[in-house]
């Protein structure tokens, strides 16, 4: 899903922005993230040198994480209050329960572990999500999201530079 998504997305921008803008985009979308960011950098797809697209599609994927960690709860709270709303916000909730799990029980390394393995439904939006939803302090959470978004570049750019770049270099 991830990959057509990407392709997508890469297809539709392609010659209306640069190649650096769409992996800054992908980037922040909640989903594709980082991997979807350098997997669209890839030499498969845009290739965009690594060296260029590893800090923009952490920038990317780091920017939106503090409103989420500052302003998620208030946002689901108002959301419960709309009718129409309500269901999606019960979703994301359901979401976030669901992997809250392994967050609570290994603490900064469960949250470090979630976003930086690059697993479907896992990633610095949902890792995020959860820290807030279980009240992590703030610089907790940051820096174990952050040493996730490290992880995941390593396995990422050794997938999409490596392997890809094997296949389509």
């Amino acid at each position: 899903m991830t990959d057509s998504l990407v392709q997508g997305l890469t297809a539709a921008l392609g010659g209306k922005v640069s190649g650096e803008i769409i992996i800054f985009i992908i980037s922040m979308i909640p989903i594709l993230e980082l991997r979807g960011g350098l997997l669209a950098a890839s030499p498969a797809l845009l290739n965009v040198p690594i060296l260029r697209a590893i800090p923009i599609c952490i920038i990317g994927n780091l920017l939106p994480i503090p409103f989420i960690l500052l302003l998620i709860e208030k946002v689901l709270d108002l959301m419960e209050k709309i009718p129409g709303l309500c269901k999606i916000a019960r979703w994301v909730r359901q979401k976030a329960d669901k992997n809250k799990g392994q967050i609570e029980k290994f603490g900064f390394w469960g949250l470090a572990l979630f976003v930086g393995i690059p697993l479907p439904g896992t990633g610095a939006w949902t890792g995020s999500l959860v820290a807030a939803l279980l009240h992590m302090k703030f610089g907790k959470a940051i820096a174990a999201i952050l040493v996730g978004i490290a992880m995941a570049t390593i396995i990422m750019s050794l997938l999409s530079y490596g392997l890809l770049g094997a296949l389509f270099g």
